[in-house]
Protein backbone atom coordinates (compact mmCIF):
# COMPACT_ATOMS: atom_id res chain seq x y z
CA UNK A 1 0.00 0.00 0.00
CA UNK A 2 1.28 3.54 -0.99
CA UNK A 3 1.89 5.62 2.11
CA UNK A 4 0.37 9.39 2.08
CA UNK A 5 4.16 10.64 1.87
CA UNK A 6 4.74 8.41 -1.13
CA UNK A 7 1.73 9.59 -2.70
CA UNK A 8 3.16 13.33 -1.70
CA UNK A 9 6.20 12.35 -3.64
CA UNK A 10 4.90 11.19 -6.74
CA UNK A 11 2.17 13.58 -7.57
CA UNK A 12 5.26 16.42 -6.69
CA UNK A 13 7.89 14.57 -9.16
CA UNK A 14 4.76 14.63 -11.93
CA UNK A 15 5.09 10.13 -12.06
CA UNK A 16 1.15 10.52 -10.98
CA UNK A 17 -1.60 13.44 -11.65
CA UNK A 18 -1.88 15.74 -8.79
CA UNK A 19 -5.61 15.64 -6.85
CA UNK A 20 -5.69 19.29 -8.24
CA UNK A 21 -3.92 21.30 -10.28
CA UNK A 22 -4.45 25.44 -10.44
CA UNK A 23 -3.75 26.59 -14.69
CA UNK A 24 -2.50 29.36 -16.44
CA UNK A 25 -2.41 31.47 -13.49
CA UNK A 26 0.52 33.17 -11.29
CA UNK A 27 1.66 32.82 -7.99
CA UNK A 28 3.11 35.75 -5.81
CA UNK A 29 6.24 34.44 -4.20
CA UNK A 30 6.65 36.36 -1.17
CA UNK A 31 10.78 35.36 -0.78
CA UNK A 32 11.63 37.48 -3.86
CA UNK A 33 8.60 39.04 -4.48
CA UNK A 34 7.92 38.20 -7.93
CA UNK A 35 5.30 37.02 -9.69
CA UNK A 36 5.64 33.71 -11.23
CA UNK A 37 3.79 32.15 -13.95
CA UNK A 38 3.45 28.60 -13.11
CA UNK A 39 0.96 25.34 -12.22
CA UNK A 40 0.07 24.72 -8.75
CA UNK A 41 -0.28 20.94 -8.03
CA UNK A 42 -1.98 19.89 -4.60
CA UNK A 43 -1.73 16.42 -2.89
CA UNK A 44 -4.78 16.15 0.14
CA UNK A 45 -3.95 19.15 2.16
CA UNK A 46 -0.26 20.01 0.64
CA UNK A 47 1.04 21.69 -2.23
CA UNK A 48 3.36 19.36 -4.24
CA UNK A 49 4.56 21.24 -7.22
CA UNK A 50 5.12 24.98 -8.28
CA UNK A 51 7.40 26.57 -11.44
CA UNK A 52 6.23 23.58 -13.65
CA UNK A 53 3.18 22.22 -15.25
CA UNK A 54 0.99 19.58 -13.71
CA UNK A 55 -1.34 17.22 -14.74
CA UNK A 56 -4.04 16.78 -12.45
CA UNK A 57 -7.05 14.43 -11.54
CA UNK A 58 -9.02 17.96 -11.27
CA UNK A 59 -8.05 21.27 -13.30
CA UNK A 60 -8.94 24.19 -12.78
CA UNK A 61 -8.39 27.64 -15.20
CA UNK A 62 -7.37 30.31 -13.15
CA UNK A 63 -5.73 32.32 -16.27
CA UNK A 64 -5.49 36.41 -15.41
CA UNK A 65 -5.69 35.35 -11.98
CA UNK A 66 -3.15 35.73 -8.47
CA UNK A 67 -2.24 32.84 -6.07
CA UNK A 68 -1.35 34.42 -2.53
CA UNK A 69 -1.11 32.13 0.20
CA UNK A 70 -4.21 32.48 3.00
CA UNK A 71 -4.33 34.95 5.42
CA UNK A 72 -4.11 34.73 8.68
CA UNK A 73 -5.60 36.58 11.68
CA UNK A 74 -3.08 36.82 14.05
CA UNK A 75 -5.04 37.75 17.14
CA UNK A 76 -9.21 38.45 17.41
CA UNK A 77 -12.27 37.18 19.61
CA UNK A 78 -14.48 35.57 17.82
CA UNK A 79 -17.13 36.21 20.34
CA UNK A 80 -17.38 39.91 19.00
CA UNK A 81 -18.04 38.87 15.26
CA UNK A 82 -21.39 37.96 17.68
CA UNK A 83 -21.43 34.80 16.11
CA UNK A 84 -20.61 30.83 16.89
CA UNK A 85 -17.39 29.73 15.73
CA UNK A 86 -18.53 27.53 12.89
CA UNK A 87 -20.74 30.58 11.29
CA UNK A 88 -17.94 32.38 11.57
CA UNK A 89 -16.03 30.33 9.51
CA UNK A 90 -18.49 30.12 7.02
CA UNK A 91 -18.47 33.82 7.07
CA UNK A 92 -14.89 35.32 7.08
CA UNK A 93 -13.20 31.94 4.96
CA UNK A 94 -14.42 33.10 2.09
CA UNK A 95 -12.62 36.35 2.16
CA UNK A 96 -9.36 34.40 2.21
CA UNK A 97 -8.55 34.09 6.33
CA UNK A 98 -7.52 30.62 6.22
CA UNK A 99 -6.24 30.91 9.83
CA UNK A 100 -7.57 32.15 12.81
CA UNK A 101 -6.11 32.83 16.33
CA UNK A 102 -8.34 33.34 18.76
CA UNK A 103 -8.95 34.20 22.29
CA UNK A 104 -11.78 32.78 23.67
CA UNK A 105 -11.46 35.58 26.55
CA UNK A 106 -14.83 37.08 26.78
CA UNK A 107 -16.89 33.77 26.78
CA UNK A 108 -14.13 32.92 29.23
CA UNK A 109 -14.58 35.44 31.67
CA UNK A 110 -18.47 34.44 31.31
CA UNK A 111 -18.56 30.51 31.62
CA UNK A 112 -15.04 29.43 32.55
CA UNK A 113 -13.81 26.10 31.52
CA UNK A 114 -17.07 25.25 29.33
CA UNK A 115 -16.19 28.66 27.31
CA UNK A 116 -12.99 27.51 26.47
CA UNK A 117 -14.13 24.03 25.62
CA UNK A 118 -17.13 25.45 23.38
CA UNK A 119 -14.23 27.05 21.29
CA UNK A 120 -12.00 24.43 21.46
CA UNK A 121 -14.89 21.53 20.37
CA UNK A 122 -15.48 23.82 17.69
CA UNK A 123 -12.44 24.13 16.00
CA UNK A 124 -11.84 20.67 15.81
CA UNK A 125 -14.56 21.03 13.06
CA UNK A 126 -14.78 24.60 11.37
CA UNK A 127 -12.99 24.35 7.84
CA UNK A 128 -10.86 27.09 8.46
CA UNK A 129 -7.91 26.23 10.90
CA UNK A 130 -8.95 28.22 14.43
CA UNK A 131 -6.28 27.91 16.46
CA UNK A 132 -6.54 28.71 20.61
CA UNK A 133 -4.93 30.60 22.82
CA UNK A 134 -5.58 29.98 26.63
CA UNK A 135 -6.64 32.99 28.41
CA UNK A 136 -4.70 34.72 30.83
CA UNK A 137 -6.98 37.18 32.24
CA UNK A 138 -9.64 35.26 33.33
CA UNK A 139 -10.87 37.88 35.81
CA UNK A 140 -9.48 40.09 33.39
CA UNK A 141 -9.29 42.84 36.86
CA UNK A 142 -10.35 42.36 40.84
CA UNK A 143 -12.05 46.13 40.30
CA UNK A 144 -15.17 44.06 38.27
CA UNK A 145 -17.13 41.05 38.92
CA UNK A 146 -16.56 38.16 36.18
CA UNK A 147 -18.99 34.83 36.06
CA UNK A 148 -15.76 32.83 36.39
CA UNK A 149 -11.93 32.63 37.48
CA UNK A 150 -9.32 30.73 35.33
CA UNK A 151 -6.27 30.08 38.01
CA UNK A 152 -3.27 28.43 36.21
CA UNK A 153 -4.77 24.99 37.50
CA UNK A 154 -7.92 25.20 35.45
CA UNK A 155 -5.70 26.33 32.41
CA UNK A 156 -2.94 23.29 32.33
CA UNK A 157 -5.73 20.58 31.15
CA UNK A 158 -6.28 22.62 27.82
CA UNK A 159 -2.21 23.16 27.28
CA UNK A 160 -1.74 20.08 25.00
CA UNK A 161 -4.94 20.56 23.11
CA UNK A 162 -3.77 19.52 19.21
CA UNK A 163 -5.72 23.74 18.71
CA UNK A 164 -3.59 25.24 21.76
CA UNK A 165 -1.28 27.32 20.80
CA UNK A 166 -0.20 28.93 24.31
CA UNK A 167 -0.74 31.74 26.37
CA UNK A 168 -3.02 34.36 25.47
CA UNK A 169 -2.74 38.03 25.78
CA UNK A 170 -1.61 38.99 28.94
CA UNK A 171 -3.34 42.09 29.62
CA UNK A 172 -2.53 42.81 33.22
CA UNK A 173 0.86 43.97 32.72
CA UNK A 174 1.76 45.84 36.26
CA UNK A 175 0.88 42.56 37.15
CA UNK A 176 3.84 41.18 35.58
CA UNK A 177 6.09 44.20 36.16
CA UNK A 178 5.06 44.02 39.32
CA UNK A 179 5.38 40.32 40.26
CA UNK A 180 2.20 39.08 41.38
CA UNK A 181 1.75 35.75 42.02
CA UNK A 182 -0.59 34.73 39.76
CA UNK A 183 0.42 36.61 37.31
CA UNK A 184 3.89 34.85 37.81
CA UNK A 185 2.46 31.00 38.27
CA UNK A 186 0.82 31.23 34.67
CA UNK A 187 3.72 32.93 32.98
CA UNK A 188 6.51 29.97 34.45
CA UNK A 189 3.72 27.24 33.64
CA UNK A 190 4.16 28.61 29.69
CA UNK A 191 7.41 29.65 29.89
CA UNK A 192 9.34 28.59 26.75
CA UNK A 193 5.37 28.50 24.39
CA UNK A 194 4.22 31.16 22.79
CA UNK A 195 2.85 34.10 25.27
CA UNK A 196 0.93 36.80 23.54
CA UNK A 197 1.03 40.47 24.98
CA UNK A 198 -1.24 43.32 25.58
CA UNK A 199 0.44 46.00 27.06
CA UNK A 200 -0.67 49.45 25.41
CA UNK A 201 2.08 52.66 25.80
CA UNK A 202 3.85 50.43 27.86
CA UNK A 203 7.40 52.18 27.24
CA UNK A 204 11.13 51.98 28.61
CA UNK A 205 12.50 49.77 31.41
CA UNK A 206 9.03 48.76 32.46
CA UNK A 207 8.69 47.43 29.03
CA UNK A 208 12.04 45.56 29.06
CA UNK A 209 10.69 43.70 32.79
CA UNK A 210 7.60 42.83 30.53
CA UNK A 211 9.25 41.20 27.29
CA UNK A 212 11.85 39.76 30.14
CA UNK A 213 9.00 37.24 31.55
CA UNK A 214 8.97 35.88 27.45
CA UNK A 215 6.31 37.86 25.72
CA UNK A 216 6.41 37.92 22.37
CA UNK A 217 3.79 39.45 20.33
CA UNK A 218 1.93 42.85 20.77
CA UNK A 219 -1.52 43.78 19.18
CA UNK A 220 -1.97 47.21 21.09
CA UNK A 221 0.51 49.65 19.68
CA UNK A 222 -1.32 53.08 18.34
CA UNK A 223 1.86 55.01 17.14
CA UNK A 224 4.23 54.04 15.14
CA UNK A 225 6.87 55.25 17.28
CA UNK A 226 5.73 52.64 20.64
CA UNK A 227 5.60 49.91 17.69
CA UNK A 228 9.43 50.53 16.72
CA UNK A 229 10.53 50.63 20.03
CA UNK A 230 8.53 47.21 20.89
CA UNK A 231 10.21 45.73 17.38
CA UNK A 232 13.31 46.35 18.15
CA UNK A 233 13.33 45.13 21.85
CA UNK A 234 12.16 41.67 20.44
CA UNK A 235 8.03 41.63 19.78
CA UNK A 236 6.32 40.90 16.92
CA UNK A 237 3.92 43.57 16.42
CA UNK A 238 0.04 42.29 15.27
CA UNK A 239 -1.11 45.62 13.51
CA UNK A 240 -4.88 45.83 13.92
CA UNK A 241 -7.97 47.30 12.40
CA UNK A 242 -11.11 46.02 14.04
CA UNK A 243 -14.43 48.15 14.13
CA UNK A 244 -13.58 50.29 16.67
CA UNK A 245 -9.49 49.86 17.48
CA UNK A 246 -8.14 50.99 13.84
CA UNK A 247 -4.48 51.30 14.00
CA UNK A 248 -3.34 50.26 10.46
CA UNK A 249 -3.28 54.01 9.63
CA UNK A 250 -1.04 54.90 12.52
CA UNK A 251 1.39 51.50 11.80
CA UNK A 252 1.80 51.70 7.81
CA UNK A 253 4.88 53.69 7.66
CA UNK A 254 6.55 50.52 8.98
CA UNK A 255 5.20 48.52 6.56
CA UNK A 256 8.33 47.66 4.65
CA UNK A 257 9.85 44.97 3.14
CA UNK A 258 12.23 45.73 5.67
CA UNK A 259 10.06 45.28 8.46
CA UNK A 260 7.43 43.23 7.43
CA UNK A 261 8.97 39.97 8.86
CA UNK A 262 8.32 40.95 12.61
CA UNK A 263 4.67 42.71 11.47
CA UNK A 264 1.49 40.61 11.25
CA UNK A 265 -1.98 41.71 10.49
CA UNK A 266 -5.06 41.00 13.05
CA UNK A 267 -8.59 42.66 13.87
CA UNK A 268 -8.70 42.14 17.58
CA UNK A 269 -13.04 42.70 17.17
CA UNK A 270 -14.80 42.96 14.02
CA UNK A 271 -18.80 42.47 13.22
CA UNK A 272 -19.92 40.99 10.67
CA UNK A 273 -21.59 44.13 9.13
CA UNK A 274 -18.51 45.75 8.80
CA UNK A 275 -16.82 42.47 6.94
CA UNK A 276 -19.67 42.46 4.96
CA UNK A 277 -19.58 46.21 3.98
CA UNK A 278 -15.53 46.73 3.94
CA UNK A 279 -14.05 42.98 4.41
CA UNK A 280 -11.53 41.38 7.01
CA UNK A 281 -7.74 41.01 6.54
CA UNK A 282 -8.45 41.77 2.59
CA UNK A 283 -9.76 44.97 3.33
CA UNK A 284 -6.22 45.74 5.43
CA UNK A 285 -4.35 44.64 2.19
CA UNK A 286 -6.38 46.96 -0.09
CA UNK A 287 -6.18 49.65 1.99
CA UNK A 288 -2.33 49.67 3.07
CA UNK A 289 -1.71 48.92 -0.80
CA UNK A 290 -3.99 51.82 -1.72
CA UNK A 291 -1.83 54.20 0.50
CA UNK A 292 1.36 52.99 -0.95
CA UNK A 293 2.29 49.94 0.79
CA UNK A 294 4.38 47.56 -0.88
CA UNK A 295 2.56 44.17 -1.89
CA UNK A 296 4.95 42.54 -0.70
CA UNK A 297 5.44 43.91 2.72
CA UNK A 298 1.46 43.94 3.23
CA UNK A 299 0.82 40.09 2.04
CA UNK A 300 3.99 39.30 3.52
CA UNK A 301 2.57 40.72 7.34
CA UNK A 302 -0.63 39.05 6.45
CA UNK A 303 0.53 35.26 5.56
CA UNK A 304 4.23 34.12 6.29
CA UNK A 305 5.73 36.64 8.66
CA UNK A 306 2.43 35.55 10.67
CA UNK A 307 2.82 32.11 10.35
CA UNK A 308 6.18 32.08 12.13
CA UNK A 309 5.81 34.71 14.61
CA UNK A 310 3.13 31.49 16.29
CA UNK A 311 4.78 28.83 15.15
CA UNK A 312 3.13 27.72 12.89
CA UNK A 313 5.87 26.61 10.37
CA UNK A 314 4.07 24.59 7.49
CA UNK A 315 2.32 27.66 6.15
CA UNK A 316 2.31 31.12 4.43
CA UNK A 317 3.87 30.53 1.35
CA UNK A 318 2.58 29.01 -2.19
CA UNK A 319 5.28 26.22 -1.99
CA UNK A 320 5.88 22.36 -2.20
CA UNK A 321 5.66 21.23 1.06
CA UNK A 322 3.60 23.61 2.65
CA UNK A 323 0.15 23.42 3.42
CA UNK A 324 -2.54 24.12 0.92
CA UNK A 325 -3.86 27.32 2.06
CA UNK A 326 -4.35 28.96 -0.85
CA UNK A 327 -6.16 32.51 -2.04
CA UNK A 328 -6.95 33.17 -5.77
CA UNK A 329 -7.30 37.18 -5.79
CA UNK A 330 -8.09 39.19 -8.81
CA UNK A 331 -5.16 41.36 -8.48
CA UNK A 332 -2.40 42.33 -5.35
CA UNK A 333 -4.06 45.89 -5.46
CA UNK A 334 -7.91 44.76 -5.10
CA UNK A 335 -6.84 41.37 -3.32
CA UNK A 336 -10.92 40.19 -3.98
CA UNK A 337 -10.98 36.80 -3.02
CA UNK A 338 -12.25 34.55 -6.51
CA UNK A 339 -11.35 31.04 -4.89
CA UNK A 340 -10.09 29.95 -1.56
CA UNK A 341 -8.72 26.76 -0.46
CA UNK A 342 -8.70 25.68 2.81
CA UNK A 343 -5.96 22.29 3.40
CA UNK A 344 -6.26 21.41 -0.33
CA UNK A 345 -10.27 21.68 0.01
CA UNK A 346 -11.89 24.75 -2.56
CA UNK A 347 -14.00 26.25 -0.07
CA UNK A 348 -17.61 25.59 -0.93
CA UNK A 349 -21.12 26.21 0.77
CA UNK A 350 -20.93 22.03 0.22
CA UNK A 351 -17.83 21.99 2.39
CA UNK A 352 -19.46 23.93 4.56
CA UNK A 353 -22.04 21.24 5.11
CA UNK A 354 -19.96 18.22 6.02
CA UNK A 355 -19.23 20.63 9.42
CA UNK A 356 -20.79 18.45 12.86
CA UNK A 357 -22.32 21.33 14.69
CA UNK A 358 -21.43 21.82 18.68
CA UNK A 359 -24.06 22.51 20.91
CA UNK A 360 -23.90 26.35 22.39
CA UNK A 361 -23.67 26.85 25.82
CA UNK A 362 -24.07 29.54 28.30
CA UNK A 363 -27.94 29.78 27.27
CA UNK A 364 -29.00 31.24 30.87
CA UNK A 365 -25.85 33.66 31.54
CA UNK A 366 -27.80 36.85 32.26
CA UNK A 367 -28.78 37.20 35.74
CA UNK A 368 -29.05 40.91 37.12
CA UNK A 369 -31.61 42.11 38.99
CA UNK A 370 -34.28 44.15 37.24
CA UNK A 371 -33.73 47.68 37.48
CA UNK A 372 -36.07 51.11 37.80
CA UNK A 373 -35.23 54.94 36.78
CA UNK A 374 -34.32 55.61 40.44
CA UNK A 375 -31.18 53.08 40.18
CA UNK A 376 -29.56 55.08 37.77
CA UNK A 377 -29.23 58.79 39.52
CA UNK A 378 -25.78 60.17 40.41
CA UNK A 379 -26.22 62.80 43.29
CA UNK A 380 -25.04 66.16 43.01
CA UNK A 381 -21.89 67.65 44.72
CA UNK A 382 -19.87 70.87 44.14
CA UNK A 383 -17.23 71.08 42.07
CA UNK A 384 -16.08 68.56 38.92
CA UNK A 385 -17.11 65.29 37.67
CA UNK A 386 -15.15 63.12 36.45
CA UNK A 387 -16.12 61.73 32.96
CA UNK A 388 -14.86 58.85 30.38
CA UNK A 389 -13.81 60.56 27.37
CA UNK A 390 -14.02 58.58 24.05
CA UNK A 391 -11.76 58.85 21.43
CA UNK A 392 -13.25 57.47 18.28
CA UNK A 393 -11.59 54.81 16.42
CA UNK A 394 -9.49 53.66 19.74
CA UNK A 395 -10.31 51.95 22.69
CA UNK A 396 -8.31 53.90 25.05
CA UNK A 397 -10.10 56.94 26.55
CA UNK A 398 -9.37 60.47 28.67
CA UNK A 399 -9.77 60.90 31.98
CA UNK A 400 -11.77 64.20 31.55
CA UNK A 401 -13.26 66.44 34.45
CA UNK A 402 -16.12 69.07 33.97
CA UNK A 403 -18.58 70.88 36.50
CA UNK A 404 -22.27 69.35 35.39
CA UNK A 405 -25.68 70.59 36.15
CA UNK A 406 -27.73 70.12 38.87
CA UNK A 407 -31.30 68.47 38.47
CA UNK A 408 -32.81 68.90 41.91
CA UNK A 409 -30.07 66.78 44.02
CA UNK A 410 -29.01 64.38 41.53
CA UNK A 411 -26.10 66.06 38.68
CA UNK A 412 -27.16 65.99 35.33
CA UNK A 413 -26.53 65.46 31.63
CA UNK A 414 -24.88 67.97 29.35
CA UNK A 415 -26.07 67.56 25.85
CA UNK A 416 -24.50 70.72 25.12
CA UNK A 417 -20.92 69.61 25.82
CA UNK A 418 -22.20 65.71 24.40
CA UNK A 419 -21.80 64.27 28.38
CA UNK A 420 -24.23 61.65 29.19
CA UNK A 421 -24.62 59.05 31.36
CA UNK A 422 -23.26 55.12 31.79
CA UNK A 423 -24.02 52.65 34.10
CA UNK A 424 -22.71 49.16 34.74
CA UNK A 425 -25.05 46.21 36.02
CA UNK A 426 -23.41 43.06 37.47
CA UNK A 427 -25.52 40.28 35.54
CA UNK A 428 -23.90 36.76 36.45
CA UNK A 429 -25.57 36.64 39.42
CA UNK A 430 -23.00 37.37 42.38
CA UNK A 431 -23.73 40.52 44.19
CA UNK A 432 -26.03 42.79 41.87
CA UNK A 433 -23.46 45.53 41.76
CA UNK A 434 -24.52 48.73 39.64
CA UNK A 435 -22.30 51.84 39.35
CA UNK A 436 -23.23 54.86 37.54
CA UNK A 437 -21.13 57.55 36.05
CA UNK A 438 -20.62 60.19 32.80
CA UNK A 439 -19.43 59.75 29.65
CA UNK A 440 -18.61 61.96 26.48
CA UNK A 441 -18.31 61.43 22.91
CA UNK A 442 -21.38 59.50 21.97
CA UNK A 443 -23.30 62.27 20.18
CA UNK A 444 -26.74 61.01 22.02
CA UNK A 445 -29.52 63.62 22.59
CA UNK A 446 -31.80 60.78 23.66
CA UNK A 447 -32.65 57.51 24.16
CA UNK A 448 -30.59 54.87 25.64
CA UNK A 449 -28.06 51.88 24.45
CA UNK A 450 -27.76 48.69 26.68
CA UNK A 451 -25.46 46.10 26.10
CA UNK A 452 -24.21 42.89 27.86
CA UNK A 453 -21.43 42.31 25.51
CA UNK A 454 -19.09 44.48 28.35
CA UNK A 455 -15.13 43.75 27.94
CA UNK A 456 -13.94 42.26 29.79
CA UNK A 457 -16.20 40.91 32.29
CA UNK A 458 -19.19 41.27 30.39
CA UNK A 459 -21.70 42.67 32.65
CA UNK A 460 -24.52 45.33 31.57
CA UNK A 461 -23.36 48.46 30.34
CA UNK A 462 -25.79 51.30 29.04
CA UNK A 463 -25.33 54.79 28.05
CA UNK A 464 -28.50 57.22 27.94
CA UNK A 465 -30.06 60.28 28.35
CA UNK A 466 -32.81 59.10 29.54
CA UNK A 467 -33.09 57.45 33.20
CA UNK A 468 -36.32 55.77 32.25
CA UNK A 469 -35.03 54.80 28.86
CA UNK A 470 -31.57 53.27 30.72
CA UNK A 471 -33.66 51.13 32.81
CA UNK A 472 -35.95 50.23 30.00
CA UNK A 473 -32.76 48.93 27.76
CA UNK A 474 -30.97 46.96 30.96
CA UNK A 475 -34.16 45.32 31.57
CA UNK A 476 -34.72 43.82 28.09
CA UNK A 477 -31.41 42.43 27.92
CA UNK A 478 -32.94 40.41 30.68
CA UNK A 479 -35.91 39.09 28.90
CA UNK A 480 -33.63 38.29 25.19
CA UNK A 481 -30.67 36.65 27.40
CA UNK A 482 -28.28 39.16 26.26
CA UNK A 483 -27.35 41.13 23.40
CA UNK A 484 -27.76 44.91 22.20
CA UNK A 485 -31.02 47.14 22.84
CA UNK A 486 -31.97 50.57 21.56
CA UNK A 487 -34.71 52.25 23.16
CA UNK A 488 -35.93 55.86 22.48
CA UNK A 489 -38.84 57.56 24.16
CA UNK A 490 -39.97 54.21 25.88
CA UNK A 491 -39.26 52.38 22.74
CA UNK A 492 -37.63 49.39 22.13
CA UNK A 493 -36.40 50.34 18.42
CA UNK A 494 -33.72 48.26 17.78
CA UNK A 495 -32.29 45.06 19.19
CA UNK A 496 -30.35 41.91 18.72
CA UNK A 497 -30.69 38.42 21.35
CA UNK A 498 -27.18 36.88 22.11
CA UNK A 499 -28.20 34.20 23.80
CA UNK A 500 -25.00 31.75 23.74
CA UNK A 501 -22.92 33.82 27.29
CA UNK A 502 -25.02 37.06 26.64
CA UNK A 503 -22.16 37.42 23.56
CA UNK A 504 -23.17 35.53 20.45
CA UNK A 505 -26.03 34.63 18.40
CA UNK A 506 -28.22 31.14 17.32
CA UNK A 507 -29.02 32.75 14.09
CA UNK A 508 -26.87 32.63 10.68
CA UNK A 509 -24.30 35.70 10.12
CA UNK A 510 -26.42 36.95 7.36
CA UNK A 511 -29.22 37.17 10.19
CA UNK A 512 -26.68 39.00 12.67
CA UNK A 513 -25.64 41.14 9.77
CA UNK A 514 -28.93 42.15 8.78
CA UNK A 515 -30.08 42.94 12.46
CA UNK A 516 -26.51 44.90 13.05
CA UNK A 517 -27.62 47.04 10.09
CA UNK A 518 -31.05 47.94 11.62
CA UNK A 519 -29.36 48.48 15.22
CA UNK A 520 -26.70 50.99 13.36
CA UNK A 521 -29.70 52.82 12.25
CA UNK A 522 -31.36 52.97 15.63
CA UNK A 523 -28.89 54.40 17.79
CA UNK A 524 -28.16 56.56 14.72
CA UNK A 525 -31.14 58.09 15.13
CA UNK A 526 -30.89 58.71 19.16
CA UNK A 527 -28.03 61.25 17.22
CA UNK A 528 -25.42 59.17 18.06
CA UNK A 529 -21.67 60.08 15.84
CA UNK A 530 -19.90 57.07 16.22
CA UNK A 531 -19.33 54.99 13.62
CA UNK A 532 -19.47 51.24 15.58
CA UNK A 533 -21.53 52.64 18.76
CA UNK A 534 -22.34 49.11 20.48
CA UNK A 535 -18.43 48.16 20.37
CA UNK A 536 -17.55 51.49 21.89
CA UNK A 537 -20.45 50.72 24.31
CA UNK A 538 -19.14 47.49 25.21
CA UNK A 539 -15.78 48.93 25.78
CA UNK A 540 -16.59 51.42 28.25
CA UNK A 541 -16.67 48.98 31.74
CA UNK A 542 -12.89 47.88 31.03
CA UNK A 543 -10.61 48.28 33.90
CA UNK A 544 -8.67 51.39 33.40
CA UNK A 545 -5.00 51.70 33.59
CA UNK A 546 -2.98 55.23 34.67
CA UNK A 547 -0.73 56.26 31.35
CA UNK A 548 2.74 54.44 32.28
CA UNK A 549 4.42 56.86 34.86
CA UNK A 550 4.73 53.73 36.82
CA UNK A 551 6.77 54.08 40.20
CA UNK A 552 9.03 51.62 42.09
CA UNK A 553 6.43 52.43 44.42
CA UNK A 554 3.39 51.28 42.33
CA UNK A 555 2.29 55.64 41.91
CA UNK A 556 1.02 56.47 38.58
CA UNK A 557 0.38 59.31 36.89
CA UNK A 558 -3.65 59.85 36.46
CA UNK A 559 -3.63 62.57 34.08
CA UNK A 560 -4.66 60.09 31.29
CA UNK A 561 -5.69 56.70 31.41
CA UNK A 562 -5.73 53.56 28.90
CA UNK A 563 -8.25 50.94 28.83
CA UNK A 564 -7.46 47.38 28.98
CA UNK A 565 -9.15 45.11 26.05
Amino acid sequence: MTTRLETLIDQGTGREPADIVLKGGKFFDLVTGELVASDIAICGDRIVGTCGDYAGKIEIDISGKIVVPGFIDTHLHIESSLVTPHEFDRCVLPYGVTTAICDPHEIANVLGTEGIQFFLDSSLETIMDIRVQLSSCVPATHLETAGADLPIEKLLPFRDHPKVIGLAEFMNFPGVIYKDPICLAKLEAFYGDHIDGHAPLLRGNDLNGYLSAGIRTEHECTTAEEALEKIRKGMHILVREGSVSKDLHALMPLLTERLSPYLALCTDDRNPLDIAEQGHLDYMIRTAIAHGVEPLAVYRAASISAAKAFGLRDRGLVAPGWRADLVVVDSLENCKAEMVFSAGRKVTDELFATRRPVAPVGLDSVKARPVQAMHFGVPFTEGETPVIGVMPGKIITEHRRYRLPANGNQTGVDLDRDIIKVAVIERHGKNGNHANGFVQGFGLKKGAIASTVGHDSHNICVVGVSEDDMAMAANRLGEIHGGFVVVEDGKVTGEIALPIAGLMSLEPYEVVRDTLHHLRQAAYALGTTLQEPFLQVAFLPLPVIPHLKISDKGMVDVDRFALIG
